[in-house]
């Protein structure tokens, strides 16, 4: 950790005030001189503290009915001047410059404002200015200046005076500053939504918004936020609708696993119902299908190369909502838009996004993508038996299957075809069941095949429950306390077990 830099001086400007007290008391005993502007001003003379207005600072008193106070350079040098920098210090001793060491800011409520009904009028009354670009200012010379730039980090800063002293340290002021663009970064987009018209959910997020026909279901409005035209050309159909692009995301993802091999993925509902790596396109398709060809109708469809007039023959006999490719042949998109309404995507080269967002509760949960994918250098082998190289091919597959999949999830699998799977079960031993059930129902043998979970299984009752089914290699990630009672009845019966220390659960 760096040095403390001590801080000396500070400026307040606040339109709320619950919290401050105890700051202003702390800042108080620890020797920090005080500025402050109007109403912050008044409730820092109520808690009987010495402040200096701010217009002792500037010369000018507060004028077009308090719209300039703080915009002036004998305060906002008084901010920006660089501590380190030898002209910036002749500059602010030749005027008679103050330093602010720390600056403490809370904006004009617009979005309350604008959420209570108000006027036009009063909302624009309610777009800061000043506080807005003290934030800024604050928060670009972090390396001198800690600025703090809402109320709910008023804990924070009480327990740092209170545990260190008037000091802070650069980490802890570049982390503030952070937050603080983060603030002015959210504000700006909501008074740009205002302006705009918008009375859409999440009116600050970036990116083009494009209202779709509905949600999940009819009753719910949905719109999506983003460019499509940088991903696809659309060649026929009508437009995306929301569960379009769930089922169309989850596709491209399931499809990417099949690497350089030819791949199908159908999914319904966002899981795979089929998906399958073969020597061609049509013989993916052919085994893709065959896992369930009753789910796959009106599912969406991914494939990794370019559809030929073979594979695009074969698809056109089911009904299907979308299919993706990255290159359709002449023949094939001819024959493939002989349905008016089916929808027919080109991808274009794109970058997933590295992080997920999902709205919870009264926030957003931000978390970086599952992006591993399992490879031969993460199995460790449990059990006696190894597996032999057909079945690690067959169990790396499961399990990047497995990842796409709602968890608790158990995939089964055998030459690169998924053969079954049990998906969003409550019980691990149910999403076996269901797996086997789903097979048997198809006339899928399960002799040899290969049996992936999502995460560890805490009894040995899978592995038993799979043995019987004629499944004879596992892959889990491993880490219940009861491992040993799966090892040991996989080696009782001959089976393979690896495992990866890596758990996909998908909620």
């Amino acid at each position: 950790m760096s040095a403390f830099t001590p801080v000396q001086s500070a400026l307040v400007s606040v339109y709320h005030k619950e919290g401050l007290a105890p700051i202003l008391h702390a800042l108080h005993n620890a020797g920090v001189k005080l500025y402050s502007t109007g109403g912050t001003q008044s409730f820092i003379e109520g808690e009987g503290l010495p402040v200096t207005a701010i217009e002792n600072v500037t010369g000018f008193p507060s004028i077009l009915d308090g719209r300039v106070k703080t915009l002036h350079p004998n305060v906002f040098g008084g901010i920006l001047w660089r501590r380190d920098n030898s002209e910036d210090a002749k500059t602010v001793q030749e005027r008679d410059i103050p330093s602010f060491d720390l600056v403490i800011v809370d904006l004009y409520p617009f979005e309350d404002t604008v959420a209570s009904g108000a006027s036009e009028a009063d909302i624009i009354e309610k777009i800061d200015i000043g506080g807005i670009s003290l934030i800024r200012a604050g928060a670009k010379n972090f390396h001198h200046v800690w600025m703090v730039s809402s109320r709910s980090e008023y804990p924070e800063v009480l327990s740092l005076l209170e545990a260190q002293g008037a000091q802070t340290t650069l980490e802890q002021r570049k982390a503030f500053a952070g937050r603080s663009f983060q603030v002015s970064n959210h504000y700006d987009g909501a008074i740009a939504a205002w302006f705009a018209g918008e009375t859409k959910p999440f009116p600050g997020l970036p990116g083009e918004r494009r209202a779709l026909r509905y949600g999940e279901n009819p009753h719910q409005p949905a719109w999506f936020i983003g460019n499509l035209d940088e991903l696809f050309i659309q060649h026929n159909g009508k437009e995306l609708s929301y569960n379009n692009l769930l089922d169309i995301d989850a596709a491209m993802l399931f499809c990417a696993e099949g690497g350089e091999d030819p791949t199908v993925a159908i999914i319904k509902h966002n899981n795979a119902c089929g998906m399958a790596s073969a020597d061609t396109l049509s013989q993916a398709w052919d085994r893709a299908l065959a896992a369930d060809p009753v789910s796959a109708f009106g599912g969406v469809i991914a494939c990794n190369e370019t559809i030929d007039e073979e594979t695009a023959a074969k698809m056109n006999d089911l009904f299907f909502e979308v299919v993706i490719a990255p290159c359709y042949s002449v023949a094939a998109l001819e024959i493939l838009k002989s349905k008016k309404n089916r929808i027919i995507l080109e991808s274009q080269p794109c970058e997933w996004p590295q992080h997920l967002v999902r709205s919870t509760l009264n926030g957003v949960l931000l978390q970086a993508r599952d992006s591993h994918r399992d490879s031969e250098a993460d199995l460790t082998v449990a059990t006696k038996r190894a597996p032999s190289a057909q079945e690690v091919d067959d169990l790396l597959f499961a399990s990047a299957v497995c990842k796409h999949t709602k968890s608790n999830t158990i995939v089964l699998a055998k030459d690169r075809q998924l053969i079954a799977s049990g998906t969003g079960q409550t019980s691990r031993v149910d999403a076996l069941k269901q797996a086997i059930q789903k097979a048997e129902s198809f006339g899928i043998s399960l002799e040899g095949a290969v049996m992936a979970s999502d995460a560890f299984f805490p009894f040995p009752d899978c592995v038993e429950i799979a043995y019987e089914a004629g499944i004879r290699a596992v892959i889990q990630p491993g880490g219940s306390i009861k491992d040993q009672l799966s090892t040991d009845y996989c080696d009782a019966q001959g089976m393979a077990m690896v495992m990866t220390g890596i758990r996909h659960f998908k909620h």
